[in-house]
């Protein structure tokens, strides 16, 4: 059985979503939708043939996510370890979403489901590879995910600060509420 259609509205670069059979959902390793080449930008950018790749994560892609969020991610977290990550994606195997492009890691979302609420964090895309659409098809993958395991609505951790962010998460039909705040506490 290959994947489902993409929603319409999808983005229109070359995705190929690899996904893991522990959801239900069954594995794929073929394009999943119809997989569209990227086309060339203006003043540079990708070269026409490139496909973006958008695959669950594993044990030994960590060390090059952890590397990847100092160039591209906003903020620090204090889970921003070898053992704290490791602890997420031993938890749930397909929570951190991988892009890449050529081979090189160039975009990361973490999609968590709790088995009641759907949380977004550490959508991040390389700043050499910003504004073509595959944080984008990261927040797909991810809502097809959400979709998957029964979600029915997803938030985003996003930064006050981060206005580049903020506009990124409203493009993508996400807004603020502002009657709710974080409330955090470390452990330990």
């Amino acid at each position: 059985m290959s994947g489902r259609p993409r929603r319409s509205g999808s983005v229109s670069i070359g995705v190929h979503i690899d996904r893991p059979a522990s959801i239900g959902v069954p594995v794929d390793r073929r394009p999943y939708g119809k997989t569209v080449r990227r086309g060339s930008r203006p003043g540079g950018g990708m070269n026409s043939m490139n496909d973006l790749r958008i695959r669950a994560a594993g044990p030994e892609d960590l060390d090059a996510v952890l590397a990847f969020w100092k160039t591209a991610a906003e903020g620090t977290s204090i889970s921003d370890d070898r053992e704290g990550v490791e602890r997420l994606v031993a938890r749930d195997p397909e929570t951190l979403i991988l892009a890449e492009s050529d081979g090189d890691l160039v975009g990361t979302v973490i999609a968590g489901f709790d088995g009641w609420r759907c949380h977004l964090y550490r959508l991040a895309v390389h700043p050499d590879h910003r504004r073509r659409g595959i944080g984008g098809a990261l927040l797909a993958a991810a809502e097809d995910r959400f979709v998957a395991l029964g979600g029915r609505r997803a938030d985003a951790m996003v930064l006050v600060r981060n206005e580049l962010a903020q506009h990124a998460w409203q493009a993508a039909g996400y807004g603020p509420e502002e009657q709710w705040r974080r409330w955090v506490k470390p452990l330990g």
